[in-house]
């Protein structure tokens, strides 16, 4: 599959943690996607970024581009 297109692509992603206050763990991450009604894709997505701790929206960017 190729990465960044549809529904999980990096930008998708960004839109449904809209309102994270970083640093953030994961939960908060995951959180903050179910509030502003993420689908389940950008939902598995967030589940499988490497780490618990994130320092801003750069450093899920970089974990999203660790996911396989």
């Amino acid at each position: 599959m190729t990465r960044g297109l549809g529904g999980d692509s990096p930008a998708n992603v960004q839109k449904y943690l809209s309102g994270v206050d970083y640093p953030a763990d994961k939960q908060d991450l995951i959180e903050a996607a179910r509030r502003n009604d993420a689908p389940d894709e950008v939902m598995q997505t967030i589940r499988k970024l490497p780490g618990d701790h994130y320092g801003g929206p750069q450093e899920v960017m970089k974990g999203y581009g660790q996911i396989e």
